[in-house]
C-alpha cells in the first residue's frame, strides 16, 4: 500500500509563535481532542453500518478498469471533450486534471497530448456556450453531462444547447453516441432521458453527496479521458484514509487540521480559512476545497434543530502571485484569518536562472538560482512575515506532485470537513440554503409547480424606488 506523504506542520498557529489572543494553546488543543475522538469514532462507526459511504469510493477498482477501458477506446477518437456539470459535478475533475495533465494542454498537438482537448461548461454563460461550440470540432466531440438528479438548472439547460447543436451536426443517432452521461443509476430525469437515448451511461454513487464524488466517475471518468492517472488517486486516497483511522487526532492530520480550523474560528475570530498553494497545478484543489468547506459547514441550523449559522470563509490564493494582491490585506488588514500555506519540496521541473546581465550586481542573487527554489523560499518568507505580523498560519507539505498526492488532498479533506462538522454541531451533508435559491430560479423561469412562488416574486415592494 501506498503510505501517505502529507505533513502539517501547525507551530505557526500556537499562543507560542503569534501571541494569546490570535494563536491556540496547548491546552485548547488537548480540550478538544477528546471531542475529535468521539467525532473520528462516529464516523467510522456511521461507516461500518453502512452509512458514509464516500469513505468507500478507494475500493472501486472495478470501476477504475471500466473507466480506463472506455477512456482507451476514446481518447484518440476525439479531438474534443466538453464536460457539462456545475459544483461538485466539475471542480473534483478539474482539479485533478489541472493538477496531473500538462497545463498547457489543449494548446498541444493532437500527437503531443494525452487525450482530447478539454473544455468546461458549467456556468450557463451564453458567451462562453456559443464560443465553445465555435470552438470545437462537433463531428469529433465527445460530451459527458454529469448531474446526479437531472434537476440542475444550469447544468441540463447547457446540455441541451449542445445535445441540439450536436445533433443538428452529426445527426441524432450519431449524437447518441458521442454522449455520456453520469448521473443516478436508476432514478432521475437524466437517467430517464439517458435511457430514453441510449447514452453510455456511469453512475454517481448513491448515498454520496454532489461534493464528495470527486473519487467516483463523476471525477475519474474525464480526469483518465485526459490522462489523468486514476488509479494513482484511489491508492493516495486509500493511504490518507488509514491515516485517518487514528482516533488521536495528534496522529490524525484530517481531525487536527479540522480542530485548528474550528477553534481559531470559534474562540479566536478567524472565521476565514485561506488556502494558498505554492504551485500552479494545485490552485484547482483550492477551489475545490472552496465549495467542500463552505457548503458543507455553511449552515443555519445545528443538528439539533437551533440556530447557529456556523461555517468558516474559504476562500482561495495562489503564491506567489497572491503575495502581490492579497498578503496586504492578509498581513495588516483586520486579523480575523487563518492561512494554510502549502508546499512541495520537489517540482516536476528543474529551472535554473544563468546569465544575469553585468553591470546589475543588484541582480546577482538570482545567478545561479532554481524557480523552484526560489518559489519555495516565498513560501517561507510569507510564512515568517505572517507569524512576525501575529497571524496564525499553518503549512501543509507534500514531497512532489503525483497521482496519489492528490488523491490524499481529497481524502483528507473530505475527512476534515465530516469531523468538523461534528465540531461545529451541524450536518455537513446536504445543501439547504441553496434551495431558496434553486426553487426561484425554477418559478422565474416558469417551471410547472412553481406559481406561487413565481407570483409573489413577480410582486414588486412597495416603498421608495432604491435604483440609481
Amino acid at each position: 500500500m501506498t503510505d501517505s506523504r502529507i505533513k502539517l506542520d501547525y507551530r505557526n498557529v500556537m499562543a507560542a509563535a503569534v501571541g494569546d489572543a490570535n494563536g491556540l494553546t496547548d491546552s485548547a488543543l488537548r480540550s478538544i481532542a477528546s471531542k475529535a475522538t468521539q467525532e473520528i469514532e462516529r464516523i467510522w462507526a456511521e461507516h461500518a453500518a453502512g452509512d458514509q459511504k464516500w469513505i468507500d469510493l478507494p475500493d472501486n477498482k472495478a470501476l477504475v478498469a471500466e473507466i480506463e477501458a472506455f477512456a482507451a477506446e476514446n481518447r484518440d477518437k476525439y479531438d474534443d471533450f466538453i464536460l457539462i456539470g456545475i459544483g461538485g459535478s466539475s471542480l473534483g475533475a478539474i482539479s485533478a486534471i489541472q493538477a496531473l495533465a500538462h497545463p498547457y494542454r489543449n494548446l498541444l498537438a493532437k500527437s503531443e497530448r494525452v487525450g482530447p482537448r478539454l473544455f468546461v461548461l458549467d456556468n450557463p454563460d451564453p458567451e462562453k456556450v456559443a464560443a465553445t461550440l465555435a470552438t470545437v470540432n462537433l463531428d469529433k466531440t465527445l460530451v459527458n453531462v454529469l448531474s446526479k438528479s437531472g434537476q440542475t438548472a444550469e447544468t441540463m439547460a447547457n446540455f441541451l444547447v449542445v445535445k441540439e447543436v450536436l445533433e443538428q451536426a452529426v445527426g441524432k443517432e450519431r449524437a447518441r453516441q458521442q454522449i455520456v452521461a453520469t448521473t443516478d443509476p436508476e432514478s432521475g430525469l437524466l437517467r430517464k432521458l439517458a435511457d430514453q437515448e441510449g447514452y453510455r451511461t456511469f453512475p454517481v454513487p448513491p448515498g454520496v453527496d454532489g461534493r464528495q464524488t470527486v473519487l467516483s466517475a463523476v471525477g475519474m471518468l474525464p480526469a483518465a479521458l485526459c490522462g489523468v492517472d486514476i488509479g494513482g488517486l484511489l491508492d493516495g486516497a486509500a493511504a490518507m484514509r488509514e491515516r485517518c483511522k487514528a482516533t488521536d487526532m495528534f496522529d490524525n492530520a484530517a481531525a487536527l487540521f479540522a480542530a485548528i480550523a474550528y477553534l481559531s474560528d470559534t474562540e479566536k475570530g478567524k472565521t476565514i480559512l485561506v488556502m494558498m498553494p505554492y504551485a500552479d497545478a494545485l490552485f484547482g484543489i483550492a477551489d475545490w476545497f472552496r465549495q467542500l468547506w463552505a457548503e458543507s459547514l455553511g449552515k443555519r441550523l445545528g443538528i439539533d434543530g437551533k440556530e447557529v449559522f456556523a461555517g468558516q470563509t474559504p476562500i482561495k490564493a495562489l503564491g506567489a502571485i497572491d503575495q502581490h494582491s492579497q498578503i496586504q490585506l492578509y498581513t495588516e488588514g483586520p486579523n480575523d484569518k487563518l492561512l494554510c500555506l502549502t508546499g512541495v519540496e520537489r517540482y516536476r521541473a528543474d529551472v535554473k536562472i544563468d546569465g544575469t546581465p553585468a553591470g546589475i550586481p543588484d541582480l546577482d542573487y538570482l545567478d545561479g538560482a532554481e524557480l523552484g527554489t526560489l518559489l519555495d523560499r516565498e513560501r517561507m518568507a510569507t510564512a515568517w512575515a505572517l507569524t512576525e505580523a501575529k497571524r496564525p498560519n499553518l503549512m501543509l507539505t507534500i514531497p512532489t506532485i503525483d497521482a496519489a498526492i492528490v488523491g490524499e488532498f481529497y481524502f483528507m479533506y473530505e475527512f476534515q470537513t465530516v469531523v468538523a462538522g461534528g465540531l461545529y454541531g451541524v450536518n455537513p451533508f446536504g445543501q439547504p440554503g441553496v434551495e431558496a435559491g434553486k426553487n426561484a430560479t425554477y418559478a422565474l423561469m416558469g417551471r410547472e409547480g412553481y406559481e406561487a412562488l413565481r407570483e409573489t416574486l413577480s410582486k414588486a415592494p412597495a416603498g421608495t424606488d432604491y435604483t440609481a
